[in-house]
C-alpha cells in the first residue's frame, strides 16, 4: 500500500499498511486500479471528442467514480469494483461509437486494460499499477502527477454536486479527461506538469463557480442566520456531508411527519439558504467536525445520512443507523439508491428521538459573498477610517491532529480591529467563539462550505478592485488548514490566481517533492505555519 493523499498520512510520508483514515490495503489498491481504468476511459472519451461525441453520462460517471476515491468517502471494496468494471464497460462501448464515426481509438495501456473477474487476480493487477515513488523515473514529475490526481478528485467532487443541480460546463469534463489521459505520458516536461496543475486551478475555479451558481440559483443566496446548537423534543434525522440537493429532498419527504432534521459537519451553512430555511423542521446543528463522529454519533437518537465525505468508519454502536448516498460507502452500511428516503424516515419514526428540549448556544452562518458585498461600502469605509486594520481568512479542513489547535489560538489572538472570515469544516475549531463586532458587522463571518472559497475569492477580488490594488496588496492574510483533495484543488486555484503569502498547515503535503516545495515557496511565498503568535505578528507587519 502507498497512499499520501491526505494531510494525516502516516509519519508525514505515506500510509503503507493501513490508512490513517481507516482505508484498508485492499480498498487502496482497488481505488488506484479504478483511477487507472478511468484513465483508459478518458483516453477514449478524448478520441470521441475528435469526432463530435460528448457523452454526458460518461462525464458525470467519471466525476462520481473519481469522487469515490477521495479520502473518507468510500471504504467498500465491492462498490469500488462496481465503478471499476463500469468504467471498462463504458470505455468499450464508446470505442464502438468512435469507430462507427470513423475515428481512431487508443488500444494501449489503460485503454486496453481488462480487469480479471477473480478477486485475488484483480488485487495483484492493482498492486502492479499502483503509483509508487520508487518506480518513478523523475521524483518531481511524479510529485506533480500525484498533485494532478489529487486536484482532479477535488474537481470531481464539486462538479458532481453542480451537475446534480443542472450546472455543467463541457470544458470541465474535457480537462478532466485530458489530465487523466496525460498521466500515462512520459513525453511531458516538468514545465508541462507545472502548467497542468495551474490549469487545474483555473478549471477548479470554474467548477466552484458552477457549484455556486447551482446552489444559489436553486436555493437562493445565503442570508445571515442564527443556528441553534441544541435540540427539540421529537423524532430526529441527522444529515452530514455537503450535498444541499440531498438535504432538500429529505426535507420535502419529511415535511409534516413530526421529524426534526439536524445538520452535521459541512451541512451547517445549509441553514442560511432561503429555500431550505422555509422548512420549519430544519431545526439546528448537531455535533462538530467530521473526525468527532465516533464520539458524537452514538448519542444521536435517530438515523444518520451521509451524503458525501467525510465518513469515519462507523462503530457497531450506531452502524445500523447510518445510511450512505451517491459515491459514499462502507461495508455493511445501508446504501440509499436515488433520492428515496423512506427507509430513513421509517427508522426515525420508530425511534424515540430527543425526549426533551436541549437549549444550547447558537452560531451564525450565511455570510456568503452577496451578504458581505452588500455592505462593501461600510467595509471599505472601515478600512479607510482605521476601524478595520486587517482581514484574516482562516479556513479549510479540520482533522484530528493536536496541532490543529493552532487555528483556534490564532483566531483567539486576532486583534479587535480585525475581521475573521472562515469556511469549510476548519471553522469548527472556533465557530462558537464570540469575537464581538466592528460597528454592526460581526468579527467572525462564516462564508460556508469548503467550495465557498469561491465566495471568499470574489470578495477579495472585489475589495482589490475597490481599492485599486492587486489582491496581494490588500490587508488580507490567508491561514489555510488542509486535509483532503478538495483543499488541494482550492490551493491550486489560489496559485493560478497568483495569490501569495499563504500560511499552510498543519503540515505540508507529503506528495510534494523537495524541489516542488522549493518552487512554490520561492514563487508564491507559501509559509508552513509556525506558532499563532509568530504568524499573527508577521501577518500584521505585512
Amino acid at each position: 500500500m502507498f497512499c499520501n493523499q491526505c494531510e494525516q498520512t502516516a509519519k508525514g510520508v505515506a500510509c503503507t499498511k493501513v490508512g490513517v483514515c481507516g482505508k484498508t490495503h485492499e480498498v487502496d489498491v482497488l481505488q488506484d486500479l479504478l483511477i487507472y481504468a478511468l484513465q483508459g476511459l478518458a483516453k477514449v472519451a478524448q478520441a470521441g471528442r475528435k469526432v463530435g461525441i460528448e457523452d454526458r453520462d460518461t462525464n458525470v460517471f467519471t466525476c462520481e467514480a473519481l469522487f469515490s476515491t477521495l479520502t473518507n468517502v468510500n471504504f467498500d471494496p465491492e462498490r469500488i469494483k462496481g465503478y471499476l468494471f463500469e468504467a471498462v464497460d463504458r470505455r468499450e462501448k464508446m470505442k464502438s461509437e468512435v469507430k462507427a464515426k470513423g475515428g481512431e481509438v487508443p488500444e494501449d495501456g489503460s485503454a486496453a486494460f481488462n480487469p480479471p473477474e477473480d478477486h485475488e487476480a484483480l488485487l495483484k493487477k492493482a498492486e502492479e499499477i499502483e503509483p509508487r515513488p520508487e518506480t518513478a523515473p523523475d521524483p518531481d514529475i511524479f510529485s506533480l502527477k500525484l498533485t494532478t490526481i489529487y486536484g482532479l478528485k477535488g474537481i470531481a467532487a464539486y462538479a458532481y454536486h453542480a451537475a446534480k443541480l443542472g450546472q455543467e460546463d463541457p470544458a470541465v469534463y474535457e480537462f478532466m479527461h485530458r489530465a487523466l489521459a496525460s498521466l500515462e505520458r512520459n513525453d511531458l516536461s516538468l514545465e508541462d506538469w507545472v502548467n497542468m496543475v495551474l490549469e487545474l486551478g483555473k478549471i477548479n475555479l470554474r467548477t466552484m463557480e458552477l457549484l455556486d451558481a447551482a446552489n444559489t440559483g436553486t436555493f437562493g443566496h445565503p442570508q445571515p442566520t442564527k443556528v441553534p446548537l441544541g435540540a427539540k423534543a421529537g423524532k430526529a434525522i441527522l444529515v452530514s456531508g455537503h450535498d444541499l440537493k440531498d438535504l432538500y429532498e429529505l426535507l420535502k419527504q419529511t415535511e409534516g411527519k413530526g421529524i426534526y432534521v439536524y445538520t452535521h459537519g459541512e451541512m451547517l451553512p445549509a441553514h442560511g439558504y432561503p429555500e431550505l430555511k422555509k422548512f420549519s423542521h430544519l431545526y439546528g446543528h448537531y455535533g462538530t467536525a467530521w473526525q468527532n463522529q465516533q464520539k458524537e454519533f452514538p448519542n444521536f437518537p435517530g438515523p444518520i445520512v451521509m451524503t458525501t465525505n467525510c465518513l469515519m468508519p462507523p462503530k457497531e454502536s450506531y452502524k445500523d443507523r447510518v445510511f450512505t448516498m451517491g459515491p459514499v460507502g462502507f461495508p455493511g452500511v445501508k446504501h440509499l439508491k436515488g433520492e428515496d428516503f423512506s427507509p430513513v424516515i421509517e427508522m426515525a419514526q420508530n425511534m424515540e428521538g430527543f425526549t426533551e428540549d436541549q437549549n444550547g448556544r447558537s452560531v451564525l452562518t450565511g455570510f456568503a459573498r452577496q451578504t458581505v458585498l452588500s455592505v462593501a461600502d461600510k467595509v471599505i469605509e472601515g478600512v479607510k477610517s482605521g476601524a478595520i486594520k486587517h482581514f484574516f481568512l482562516v479556513g479549510g479542513c479540520d482533522g484530528a491532529k493536536p496541532g490543529r489547535s493552532y487555528y483556534t489560538r490564532f483566531v483567539e489572538l486576532t486583534p479587535p480591529d480585525t475581521i475573521v472570515l472562515t469556511l469549510g469544516c476548519g471553522k469548527f475549531r472556533f465557530f462558537d467563539k464570540d469575537l464581538g463586532t466592528i460597528g454592526d458587522l460581526p468579527r467572525l463571518l462564516d462564508m460556508g462550505q469548503c467550495n465557498d472559497a469561491y465566495s471568499a475569492i470574489q470578495v477579495a477580488l472585489a475589495l482589490a478592485k475597490a481599492f485599486g490594488v492587486d489582491v496581494n496588496e490588500l490587508p488580507l492574510s490567508l491561514i489555510v488548514s488542509w486535509y483532503e483533495q478538495k483543499a488541494v484543488a482550492i490551493l491550486l486555484t489560489l496559485l493560478y490566481l497568483g495569490i501569495k503569502n499563504i500560511y499552510l498547515g498543519p503540515s505540508l503535503p507529503a506528495f510534494l517533492s523537495e524541489n516542488v516545495l522549493k518552487f512554490l515557496a520561492e514563487k508564491y511565498n507559501i509559509h508552513p505555519i509556525s506558532t499563532p503568535e509568530e504568524d499573527l505578528k508577521a501577518c500584521l507587519k505585512s
